[in-house]
């Protein structure tokens, strides 16, 4: 899939006549799937509006007593405008962290407020701020520490109460995948038209790939991509490629996360299988360009973009029948019970020696690849930016006093 860079001409729609504003906080977290969203979004934004912003947090590692006092003020916290090497952007001190303890005191979104005329701001996740004046919507990955809170670390009871403020203060949420969509309203109980699926593009270029390593072959190992975690369901991955009797070797590259010890005790101990700590970009793709089949039977995702990444450059995925992989993979993967190891290990060993299964898979997945283009999601986001101002004219909702 050749990578092709995203410009106006892409988008049907008129720009944005108002300015656009996402939060920086996720664009440089490091290879998380989040992270990826966010760095699309803002790619998709700088040809959405002539009036790109990034909101920036100013560090203040020195001020945990003035985040404290700051945080006890109900009042609006009031933004300067700047510039810096990436264009313009909106700047307040300690942003993020003094949000989260105005939330601990208040149970309420934090107010923000600039000088600019208002626009439409975008949390790229669902941080306690919102801009006076201007439109909020919300990014919703899922709605996992809510439904599955025994696979993550997040609190459900305060990110339940955050996400009732963003629903009661917030003028709407963007997510992911039509499952995620599903799983917010549900867990939330909003009107189903606050929640909007954008999808989640795949930027990947095959000119990109760099050398595979010598010590593999191409079609010759099984991958496994993800943070470990309980939630990535290795241990259950493990047992079932133990079962297979797959002679291919299993990679599993991610980096340690929630209570990986075990996983990674377990990846050790299982003969074939390797740990790579997260792999730089060029080479994660190279490798997953290159595997028999992409190995990835988690218990709950929003999206899974390791699946899109895989369908982009034409590998098998084996993933969970239902949710939200299912829905990305479609009809190129291999769908079986992730909770079953039998159903696991006799999927791992279909795709370990049924070429023409093999074949098939990757010929749907280079069909399917064009629904996960940037263009496309550029094209649904001005969609909904479009939308929310004709529910808000001039930008200004009543509730944001």
């Amino acid at each position: 899939m050749r990578r092709r860079a995203l410009n106006r001409e892409h988008v049907s729609s008129p720009p944005l006549a108002v300015p656009l504003c996402l939060d920086a906080r996720m664009l440089a977290a490091g290879g998380t799937g989040v992270s990826t969203y966010a760095r699309a979004l803002a790619a998709a934004t700088r040809v959405l509006s002539d009036r790109p912003y990034r909101l920036v947090a100013e560090r203040d590692d020195d001020g945990r007593a003035r985040r404290w006092l700051g945080a006890l003020s109900r009042g609006p916290r009031s933004l300067r405008t700047g510039r810096d090497a990436e264009g313009a952007v909106l700047l307040g001190r300690d942003l993020f962290r003094r949000a989260h303890v105005h939330f601990d005191l208040h149970r309420r979104l934090m107010p923000l407020r600039c000088d600019l005329p208002a626009g439409i701001m975008h949390w790229t996740y669902p941080v306690p701020l919102r801009l006076q004046g201007w439109i909020n919507l919300y990014t919703v990955h899922d709605a996992i520490p809510l439904d599955h809170p025994e696979l993550t670390s997040i609190d459900p009871r305060r990110h339940r109460a955050v996400l009732d403020a963003i629903v009661a203060g917030g003028d709407g949420i963007t997510t992911v995948s039509g499952a995620a969509r599903a799983g917010i309203v549900a867990a939330l109980g909003c009107d189903p038209a606050f929640v909007v699926d954008t999808g989640q593009p795949v930027d990947v270029d095959d000119a990109a790939l760099t050398a595979l390593p010598a010590s593999l072959t191409p079609d010759g190992y099984f991958l496994a991509v993800g943070t470990i975690e309980p939630r990535k369901n290795l241990a259950a991955l493990l047992a079932a490629y133990r079962r297979s009797g797959a002679a291919l070797p299993l990679l599993v590259a991610g980096p340690a996360g929630w209570r990986a010890g075990p996983i990674l005790d377990d990846i050790a101990a299982t003969p074939g299988a390797t740990h790579l700590p997260y792999p730089p970009r060029a080479l994660l793709l190279t490798l997953l360009a290159n595997a028999r089949a992409l190995l990835f039977p988690s218990l709950a995702e929003g999206f899974g973009l390791p699946v899109a990444e895989a369908i982009a450059l034409g590998t098998p995925v084996l993933a969970g029948a239902g949710g939200a992989p299912a829905e990305v993979a479609g009809d190129a993967a291999l769908l079986v019970n992730v909770a079953d190891l039998d159903a696991l290990a006799q999927g791992i060993a279909r795709l370990a020696s049924d070429d023409a299964l093999v074949a098939d898979l990757a010929a749907c997945g280079r069909a399917r690849a064009p629904a996960f283009a940037p263009a496309r999601f550029a094209e649904r986001l001005s969609e909904v930016y479009h939308a929310a101002l004709q529910r808000c004219p001039g930008a200004a909702n009543a509730r944001h006093p």
